[in-house]
């Protein structure tokens, strides 16, 4: 009997518990990170693949065949509204094995320590984003390093370096790493396949490829400007069916949300050539600019 009424104590005091909670980290604040935060409603991308970010920051959920795979964690304030997304479409978030990062900025990195607290899943990054995520402090040799270290987010804990062009099988999902560095030294793209019915499409999850820096820094004085040709030559020449980026403006998600009915909008094989050949022409003209005057741009 005494072992009965321990177990009832035991249940009851579980249930009172409730379901794990997201403890999130303290908030950072910038310019655009308002904006950026608004709030998103989640959509099927295609497939396996489903968009559960914000306004203007990517957040991407991958079902697998026996749990969740997710890519990029925003601002520490966006990991409550992942979360909540991944939650609305119906997904358990404790499901979360694995969670890829595409760079190691405070606007895609800040809320992964929270979203990995939550989850336990174990975070990926290339070798030099590894540094980074598990000091939650950019190096001196990224772009947007600021000697007060103001970009600064919640260290990492349990992250897992992956070598360029490694695949790694994730619950059944392959995902590759495509070291794709420039913006940052560590940045890397990761692509895999997403099907639906009898169609299997590549989805490219391709880092950032822009050229902004904390004041001070030259694109043209070091290897940052070959880094990011070199990088936008890899994307260009991926397998790509479907484009999405950090930022989701970079690949157009509102104005393609727009067009759902009347296809999916988001399948594109021209998508990643077109966006590197774009952010070459943003460096180009960030090259010219430092050659004639040392200039100021906002970190993004």
């Amino acid at each position: 009997m005494m072992r009965v009424a321990v177990a009832l104590f035991l249940l009851g005091l579980i249930a009172a518990c409730g379901p794990k909670q997201l403890a999130p980290d303290a908030e950072f604040t910038c310019d655009r990170c308002d904006d950026w935060n608004l709030p998103q409603q989640p959509f099927r991308v295609y497939g396996n693949t489903w968009y559960v970010g914000t306004a203007g920051l990517s957040s991407i959920l991958v079902e697998s065949d026996s749990g969740l795979l997710l890519f990029d964690g925003g601002l520490p304030q966006s990991a409550a509204l992942i979360d909540a997304n991944i939650r609305s479409l119906g997904f358990d978030p404790m499901k979360i094995s694995a969670i890829f990062v595409s760079h190691a900025h405070f606007d895609h990195a800040g809320g992964v320590a929270a979203l990995q607290r939550l989850t336990g899943a174990t975070v990926y990054s290339s070798v030099e984003g590894v540094k980074t995520l598990s000091s939650g402090r950019l190096p001196p040799d990224d772009p947007q390093y600021a000697e007060k270290n103001e970009n600064g987010f919640a260290a990492i804990s349990n992250v897992v370096a992956v070598q360029d062009g490694d695949v790694l099988n994730v619950d059944g999902v392959s995902v590759e790493a495509v070291y794709t560095p420039g913006h940052t030294p560590g940045g890397t793209s990761w692509t895999w396949e997403s099907c639906a019915l009898d169609a299997c499409y590549k989805v490219v999850y391709a880092d950032s490829l822009t050229s902004v820096s904390a004041d001070g820094y030259f694109f043209g004085a070091g290897p940052a400007a070959n880094q990011l040709i070199e990088s936008a030559d890899r994307i260009s020449l991926l397998d790509c069916d479907i484009l999405l980026s950090p930022h989701p403006f970079f690949f157009g998600m509102q104005d393609k949300l727009e067009k759902v009915d009347a296809g999916n909008p988001f399948v594109n094989n021209v998508a990643c050539a077109i966006y590197a050949d774009v952010a070459l022409g943003w460096l180009q003209q960030r090259l010219n600019a430092e050659r004639q005057k040392p200039i100021e741009i906002n970190v993004d």
